[in-house]
């Protein structure tokens, strides 16, 4: 026998603890919060979900996501567009945005190489990034991917991808503890390891 009193309450319950870091006792308080706010209120929270799902899509340029064909990290000329930092996700931009430490450009992958995930080096966008370094004057690419297994073997793929062209291949430096994902860490730290990142090669070969 149900516990709910409400059939429609219960079915948003359901649809809210879908949600990430969402419990069934969290989804009911929501879901009573908003059955106690105005009808107006529920509307525009819908609309703006709903809106934000069907309009917002990736960057041409750097697959971060935008409002706009080209979003405004891209279009920003106060950006330092020979300089490439190469995240995981957007939330790995948010992370490094708010530090103020950089004022590059970024390629945001779409996740990285985990085949116990069964994500595979075609699941990502390796070659856009390849395509950025043809047809840009590049003069470096920031590494700055979780310090993970995943994490380090994308890297290593990227770098045997892109080692050919004449750029400067870095790395974040390990301020980010091992096995951190980017956007856990705060923001001094991970502003840091930026300022103090090193190439690549070293960091491989210690």
């Amino acid at each position: 026998m149900s516990a709910y009193s409400s059939k429609l309450l219960e079915q948003a319950v359901d649809e809210l603890s879908k949600l990430p870091g969402i419990g069934r006792k969290t989804a009911l308080r929501l879901a009573l919060h908003l059955l106690q706010g105005s009808v107006d209120d529920v509307e525009k929270l819908s609309d703006s979900l709903v809106k934000m799902r069907k309009d917002i899509r990736h960057c041409r340029i750097c697959n971060n996501i935008s409002d706009q064909e080209v979003c405004m990290i891209c279009s920003n000329p106060r950006r330092k567009n020979s300089v490439i930092c190469v995240v995981e996700d957007i939330r790995d931009v948010m992370a490094i945005e708010k530090t103020s430490q950089f004022n590059g450009l970024y390629h945001v992958l779409g996740g990285i190489i985990s085949p116990m995930e069964g994500i595979g080096p075609n699941d990502l966008t390796f070659d856009l990034l390849v395509e950025r370094l043809s047809q840009n004057e590049i003069s470096e690419v920031i590494l700055a991917l979780p310090a993970t297994i995943e994490g380090d073997t994308t890297s290593f793929y990227i770098y045997r991808k892109i080692k050919d062209f004449k750029v400067l291949i870095t790395t974040i430096a390990r301020g980010v503890a091992i096995g951190d994902e980017l956007e856990y860490a705060d923001e001094i730290t991970l502003g840091r390891s930026i300022i103090k990142r090193i190439p690549y090669e070293k960091a491989v070969n210690g």
